[in-house]
């Protein structure tokens, strides 16, 4: 069960660069790589990515979910290349012109450079009510979620990102190419903070995610070792 580990993205929910360096070297021989969003980045740059990656970060998620016209996102892709980023999040409601670009883009990289590029349908956030009495999509979530996801593999893209709710109807729509990334993972006890779709890593990884995205269940414990056992992803010692 240990080799479940390599399946965590441990979330540095933290604006804080001496902070987030802190936990890589605190978790860099636990989990098998570090999401960075917007607190991060737009504090320090981009350059974050090296301290990261200096610190023991030997993988990064970065977490800024592009949504543009196709030639901005594809130099965003560039640029994530360029600093070696394992992979990145963008909106499949940019479009297709928009999802090809990047693909392109991230093509022109060796297999070992170009990160997976996957795509974002539905906010963990968001639930159907706000989905369609705020944001006029019709469809049910999961469905809409199932519809996007496809288009999001039909148009280059390595994989998507969904809730624990949806991974096994995505799973089934996608195949077993795509990669799955599910953030809102939580512990049997714990809070749900601003998400509203969450789940148990056991199940999300049963029903055909690839990662978990957890954040401050890890980075808040002095003892991940007890967390990541709790989650069913590490054998007691």
């Amino acid at each position: 069960m240990e080799t479940l580990t390599r399946k965590v993205i441990c979330a540095l929910d933290t604006p804080n660069e001496q902070e987030a360096i802190q936990t890589v070297r605190k978790l860099a021989t636990k989990v098998g790589a570090f999401k960075i969003g917007h607190g991060l980045v737009l504090p320090h740059g981009l350059d974050i990515v090296d301290r990261l990656q200096d610190a023991g970060a030997e993988r990064i998620f970065l977490d800024l979910k592009f949504h543009d016209i196709p030639n901005s996102v594809a130099l965003a892709v560039r640029e994530a290349a360029k600093r070696q980023v394992w992979m990145l999040t963008l909106h499949i409601a940019g479009g297709p012109a928009m999802m090809t670009a990047a693909a392109e883009q991230a093509k022109a990289y060796s297999a070992d450079q170009a990160p997976l590029l996957v795509g974002v349908s539905v906010l963990t956030s968001l639930d159907e009510h706000m989905l369609r009495d705020y944001l006029a999509v019709t469809r049910p979530l999961e469905e809409h979620m199932v519809e996007l996801s496809k288009v999001a593999m039909d148009f280059g893209l390595d994989g998507v990102v969904c809730s624990a709710h949806e991974v096994k109807a995505i799973r089934t729509a996608i195949g077993h190419q795509g990669v799955i990334v599910t953030p809102g993972i939580r512990l049997p006890s714990g809070e749900h903070h601003d998400q509203k779709r969450v789940g148990s890593a056991v199940e999300a990884l049963a029903d055909g995610a690839n990662y978990l995205v957890i954040g401050r269940a890890l980075t808040d414990s002095e003892d991940p070792d007890s967390v990541l056992e709790q989650l069913g992803l590490l054998a007691p010692a």
